[in-house]
């Protein structure tokens, strides 16, 4: 399939499972009115993100669910022909991991473990350790949660895995130390924007953002979901409310015309780039 539409949502989660599923539920619904074969739903959309990011209250962690939890096969079931990808906690046995998953009708078909940890989630998740694209009927796809779009080296790694749409699920925040008055004046609502156009454009592909929305403890969330084209053009969106960015995109040529002349994989030099960093000059050293 080249020529899809695909959905990125914007909307609010909780601690209340079953209201979520309900919300999942419209949110499909919605996608399907719209013609989506694809829907990308926010990061913790099952359970709902962390109330403290800077001291998470272990007592008020979100719910940790299975990899096989029946809820994750609910939403299988209720996106039938669609392709969802939608985050939860789960739960690892020994640890648990900031995840999303992959599914239709036919089941899943791809997971993902959030690599890049902020600070605060060190104390109630253990981080992934690999990025893998994965085959679907909308395409071959790869999956960010929030922090990990942050680290270029993420959505490269998927790109070079064949990665044609990145899904790019988020429970991004407003600046915590830096408070604005107004959502566009907000540091991380500009750099939300930025990676996610910068992402797609380094990597000339197709990417969709989600992200949540409204309050949940002392987080407030930005919104902002999007689609974005290869040469990071933003082809919807839907600003800080709630709801659908749906654009329709052909997939196969869009890419195709971005890499006609400039081809960014191809003309990577990895034996020029640094793997570490180097060890810090003494104080004073000349440098």
């Amino acid at each position: 399939m080249s020529t899809i539409r695909i959905a990125a949502a914007a909307a609010h989660f909780g601690r209340d499972l079953e209201f979520d599923l309900a919300r999942i539920a419209k949110l499909i619904d919605d996608a399907r009115a719209a013609g989506a074969a694809l829907l990308v739903l926010p990061d913790a959309a099952l359970g709902g993100y962390l109330a403290d990011l800077r001291h998470p209250d272990p007592e008020t962690l979100p719910p940790a669910l299975r990899p096989d939890d029946p809820l994750i096969l609910r939403v299988a079931g209720l996106a039938a022909e669609m392709v969802v990808c939608v985050g939860y906690r789960e739960d690892g046995g020994d640890r648990c991991y900031n995840a999303a998953v992959c599914v239709s009708g036919d089941g899943v078909l791809g997971r993902h473990r959030k690599v890049h940890l902020p600070a605060g989630e060190t104390a109630a998740y253990a981080p992934g350790d690999r990025f893998d694209a994965f085959d679907t009927p909308v395409g071959r796809l790869g999956m960010l949660i929030d922090y990990d779009k942050t680290f270029p080296e993420s959505a490269r790694s998927l790109a070079l895995d064949g990665a044609e749409v990145l899904a790019c699920l988020s429970a991004w925040p407003t600046s915590i130390t830096n408070r604005a008055p107004r959502m566009a004046q907000d540091r991380q609502a500009r750099l939300f924007d930025l990676y996610d156009q910068a992402r797609a454009a380094e990597n000339q592909l197709v990417l969709a953002s989600s992200n949540q929305t409204g309050a949940l403890g002392g987080m407030r969330f930005l919104g902002q979901a999007k689609v974005v084209g290869p040469g990071g053009d933003i082809l919807a969106r839907t600003w800080s409310k709630a709801g659908l960015a749906v654009a329709e995109v052909d997939v196969a040529a869009e890419i195709d015309r971005a890499r006609r002349v400039l081809r960014h994989l191809d003309e990577r030099r990895p034996a020029a780039y640094r793997e570490h960093p180097s060890p810090a000059a003494p104080r004073g050293a000349p440098s």
